[in-house]
């Protein structure tokens, strides 16, 4: 990854523990280390953990501007998130694609592995491009 484009962790995200892999044109890379304040009361990643990774790493794919001086924010719009499995490691991994969308909103899809390459969930998203 190009250094010049890593943004510093928004607060949220620094709070969890997100952190930026890779980022270019209609895609992005992050990754969650899973901490115990992130589980649920079965001692599983609470859902809100995965779903704040896979909307993180959707909008930023569809944010790329090419110019690190140049930043584009956007509001999520819709998010469906598909649980498919329980980690078997102690890193979410998460890969978010640009679908589609034009001048105002933009489409999305990411999945969510754990350093296993276990499958743990996927998601599409619809975003909305902020102006100003």
């Amino acid at each position: 990854m190009d250094e010049r484009f890593r943004e510093e962790p928004y607060a949220y995200s620094a709070h969890i523990g997100m952190r930026m892999v890779d980022w270019s044109e209609g895609y992005a890379r992050f990754e969650l280390p899973l901490e115990p304040f992130l589980l649920n009361r079965h001692g599983n990643p609470h859902g809100g953990a995965h779903a704040s990774l896979l909307d993180t790493v959707m909008g930023y794919a569809g944010c790329w501007t090419g110019d690190p001086d140049r930043l584009q924010m956007a509001l999520t719009l819709s998010l469906n998130v598909q649980y498919l499995s329980r980690p078997r490691g102690a890193v979410f991994i998460a890969e978010g694609w640009q679908t589609g969308g034009g001048k105002s909103t933009f489409f999305a899809e990411a999945e969510m592995k754990d350093e296993t390459g276990e499958l743990i969930a996927k998601a599409t998203g619809v975003f909305r491009y902020r102006k100003g």
